[in-house]
């Protein structure tokens, strides 16, 4: 079964219940890689391991799964599985989605991404990741993306299009 990506941008506010809306275009994504027995009450799984990210990832129970069947094909025991598996399953969690569209962020999510209890409407984005959507807070996210549209520019030639990029990551991958 072929499933939509997580694709945009788009804000949300944190309540003073630590309640989000998830996007409209991500919980259709997330319905759809549901696997839930009780109807209309969709979950996914945050995952807020690995400090290097300053984003929490998120994935439909699907998606989550396929990332899973990945660290099992892993050696048992080896450094990479032991990693993967503190970082990708200790250090995440299952929520549900409520009737209103909104997620509660558990109290390590929204330590990993920087928002306290006492950030009441606290802004967030959710940015579309292709097989996941990354959770940031709105500062942090914008602060970001800043320095990496400077390390972007200098990838690119004169005039050079976005796309031109596309030949060149065949053209390492081929070498």
């Amino acid at each position: 079964m072929a499933f939509d990506a997580f694709r945009g941008e788009f804000g949300s506010r944190m309540d003073s219940k630590a309640r989000v809306s998830i996007p409209a275009a991500f919980r259709r994504i997330l319905d759809q890689g549901a696997a839930t027995a009780e109807p209309g009450r969709t979950r996914l799984v945050l995952i807020y391991g690995d400090p290097r990210r300053k984003f929490v990832a998120g994935y439909s129970l699907a998606g989550a799964e396929r990332l899973a069947d990945q660290i099992r094909a892993l050696p048992l025991g080896s450094p990479a599985r032991r990693a993967l598996e503190r970082h990708m399953v200790v250090q995440s969690v299952t929520v549900e989605i409520d009737d209103d569209g909104r997620i509660v962020l558990p109290p390590p999510v929204r330590a990993k991404i920087g928002l306290s209890g006492e950030d009441g409407l606290s802004e967030v984005v959710f940015t579309g990741a292709l097989d996941y959507f990354e959770l940031w807070k709105r500062a942090v996210y914008d602060s970001e993306m800043a320095a990496l549209d400077q390390l972007d520019a200098g990838l690119l030639g004169e005039g050079e299009d976005i796309l031109s990029l596309l030949g060149r990551a065949g053209q390492a991958a081929g070498a």
